[in-house]
């Protein structure tokens, strides 16, 4: 009767919690609200975008595309940061990077970016970051956002994770989790910068060596 009774309990708590991971399943991959923000003079060249979906539960994902984006600014970039849902007012605009900022869901990039990537025609050839956001276990959704972008043929210039839980820097740790990775982010801008500088650089000194 006792082995009856746990069991009973273990089924019932079992079916709250697949019930509870539903709910919450199907109330983030609800896509987030109209949003754009411009970081840097408008109508400056080079420009950026940053496109990501709202986390409905803490915004590291904005906090990350504003770090990033400020440090794009500060090396004389333009940047619009918009979501999925505002995504169709840039379709026309020409940018000279695409930035893609994913949440992690059961160990996965977050639907509304991956069906955003997916539908998206004009990645071929484009230069691409990519970050990856969740509490600690984002290595599986990371690898499927490259994948999907490879796919699509974009040039993917960096790839990163950070976390809302895992330390971002481990001889770090006493540090705010959140401010390291805003920090980090906005060191990766700088990295980026360097890498197309480097790119073009090479890039003219091919064109040279065919001209002379």
């Amino acid at each position: 009767m006792r082995f009856k009774r746990i069991m009973i309990t273990a089924l019932v708590l079992f079916g709250l919690t697949l019930i509870s991971w539903l709910l919450l399943t199907f109330f983030v991959a609800k896509p987030g609200p109209e949003k754009e923000i411009i970081i840097g003079k408008e109508n400056k060249n080079p420009k950026a975008v940053i496109v990501y979906d709202p986390d409905p539960i803490y915004n590291l994902d904005e906090k990350v595309c504003r770090s990033f984006a400020q440090g794009l600014s500060e090396r004389g970039w333009m940047t619009k940061i918009i979501t999925v849902a505002s995504a169709s007012k840039i379709e026309d605009e020409y940018f000279d990077l695409y930035v893609f900022c994913a949440n992690t869901y059961n160990w996965a990039p977050d639907k509304a970016i991956k069906d955003y990537i997916k539908n998206l025609h004009k990645l071929r050839g484009k230069k691409v970051v990519a970050f990856t956001l969740g509490s600690g276990s984002t290595k599986r959704a990371q690898r499927i956002l490259e994948r999907l972008l490879i796919e699509k043929e974009a040039e993917l210039i960096e790839s990163k994770s950070l976390w809302l839980v895992k330390p971002n820097d481990q001889s770090q740790k006493e540090q705010s989790n959140v401010k390291l990775a805003e920090r980090i982010a906005k060191n990766v801008a700088t990295s980026v910068v360097q890498k197309l500088k480097n790119q073009d650089k090479n890039s003219e000194t091919k064109i040279n060596i065919y001209e002379n």
